[in-house]
């Protein structure tokens, strides 16, 4: 056993771990935040997506114990202190880009990580940024259309599939 510390969502959190824990099971068991979702276990789906040191990382496929001392943002720190979501979760709402929502923290922390990399992204660079991430529901448009808005970027003109 281990003791692991990083800052998740702006906190301090620490814990006793083995050596194989990986940090998506981290965050949901040691930590109690769910938002975060094992889809897959093989690092293909992308539903463990979260940010750490700012950078989009599949969390199923890091073990905790590289986190130390990191900067973790999970899902459950993306909204405002007072429940405002921020501009990618409104626009997701906004734009009906989830469904069953099992993709959706995911996807709303790979949007981010795309849109502080690059502010306004093309059709093809959002579903290019996106190919690690599945969705088995919304077959994709309404997700895109939702991140060329949360980017600023005029929709009217994406037609409807």
């Amino acid at each position: 056993m281990a003791q692991v510390s990083m800052t998740v969502n702006g906190k301090p959190a620490s814990g006793e771990i083995e050596g194989r824990t990986l940090l998506v099971d981290f965050i949901r068991e040691n930590l109690g935040l769910t938002g975060t979702h094992v889809g897959c276990d093989t690092s293909q789906c992308g539903a463990c997506v979260v940010h750490v040191d700012g950078k989009a990382v599949k969390a199923c496929t890091m073990f905790a114990a590289e986190a130390e001392g990191a900067d973790v943002t999970t899902i459950e720190g993306v909204a405002a202190e007072d429940g405002t979501l921020n501009p990618v979760q409104q626009a997701f709402q906004d734009h009906h880009g989830l469904q069953c929502g099992f993709c959706t923290p995911g996807m709303v922390m790979s949007a981010s990580a795309l849109l502080a990399e690059n502010p306004k992204p093309s059709e093809a660079e959002i579903r290019d940024y996106l190919e690690g991430n599945i969705c088995r529901c919304t077959g994709y448009h309404n997700i895109v259309k939702a991140i060329l808005a949360a980017s600023g970027q005029d929709v009217s003109n994406i037609a409807a599939e």
